[in-house]
């Protein structure tokens, strides 16, 4: 029983973080990030890329269509929303 308790404070404590791409802000309080990976193909060895898209919670409505962003796991908002905005580290270009 302890093991487990320990395990779970753990995991609060130490959440995973991801960088990507906000490709939609349209949503009230929520971003639309764009995640790309690198991984070699199992069985031709070539490198491709792999992406997903997350829903993440930006409370200030911060966040521009192209800016880069780092969002951490956290728990779930809604039914898609399990990341929230951590920082922004890039800005996107102004048109």
């Amino acid at each position: 029983m302890a093991e487990k308790a320990a395990e779970t404070t753990r995991a609060q404590s130490n959440p995973r973080a991801v960088t990507g791409t906000v490709v939609s802000d349209r949503m009230d309080k929520s971003i639309t990030v764009l995640v790309e990976r690198r991984v070699q193909h199992p069985v031709y060895g070539k490198i491709v890329r792999r992406s997903s898209k997350l829903h993440a919670h930006d409370e200030k409505n911060d966040c521009k269509v192209g800016d880069v962003v780092t969002v951490v796991e956290c728990r779930p908002i809604s039914k898609t929303k399990t990341w929230r905005l951590k920082s922004i580290e890039e800005r996107g270009r102004e048109l």
